[in-house]
């Protein structure tokens, strides 16, 4: 039986908007179970009020911490505090770290240090210092389409994406040629493990598409191919540099 991960989610509330909070954590289950969750905030403090509504609904305690020093935030030292009380309880897994805030970029290093694997979530402004630090963050901007892009569903979803530029195509190409056998084919897989190691931001959804295979097709630079296993449900993709 394989073992289910099970992930410390600690979300930094005055950093990131509550209407993301959906879709988060239906992103959060797809590398475990959340069986901690935690909110930290100065509860008394006006701009927390969209977060009170949707806690419940969640299952996320929100922990109250109060601004003692101006120009200090409070907030980050309560978060990072319980994260280690948490790592060394043994209680779980893996760590979500839900910030665009650089002040955890220690935190992430020093749980990986730990042996954690840790999940940064947070808006396309987020610190490079704090998402290389993760073994893998995903922008919040991606989960979730804005109340404009609803409305007129002819609208293309491009307008906070980005381009795939020449330094993307040279990056896909190089990992491809990094996990190539001597045929120079790649099982996809593992591409798609290797660049997150390399790149832990890197989602094929900041493009426009909702997974990897689909955007090495839409390239013409590359060539793909569909292999059967014995007795798999699922035929294996591999990859290879033109």
């Amino acid at each position: 039986m394989i073992k289910d991960t099970k992930i410390a989610v600690l979300i930094d509330g005055d950093n990131i908007p509550a209407k993301y909070i959906s879709e988060m954590m239906e992103e959060i289950t797809k590398y475990g179970t959340p069986t901690i969750k935690r909110i930290y905030g100065d509860w008394t403090k006006p701009h927390l009020s969209k977060w009170k509504s949707v806690l419940l609904e969640n299952a996320i305690s929100p922990m109250q911490q109060y601004g003692y020093t101006n120009g200090k935030n409070a907030t980050d030292s309560a978060m990072i505090i319980d994260a280690m009380d948490i790592l060394y309880s043994g209680k779980v897994d893996a760590f979500c770290l839900v910030s665009s805030d650089s002040d955890f970029t220690k935190l992430a290093t020093r749980l990986r240090e730990a042996g954690m694997q840790v999940y940064g979530i947070g808006e396309k402004k987020t610190p490079e210092p704090f998402i290389v630090a993760c073994d893998k963050f995903i922008y919040l901007e991606i989960l979730k389409n804005s109340e404009e892009d609803i409305t007129d569903k002819n609208k293309p979803k491009k307008d906070n994406l980005y381009n795939i530029t020449p330094n993307v195509i040279r990056f896909l190409k190089n990992t491809v040629a990094d996990a190539a056998d001597e045929d120079g084919w790649a099982f996809l897989g593992d591409v798609g493990s290797l660049i997150i190691k390399k790149q832990p931001n890197f989602d094929a959804r900041n493009f426009g598409f909702e997974k990897l295979t689909p955007l090495f097709k839409s390239l013409n630079q590359f060539e793909l191919e569909q292999r059967e296993q014995p007795n798999a449900r699922f035929k294996l993709i591999y990859v290879r540099n033109k």
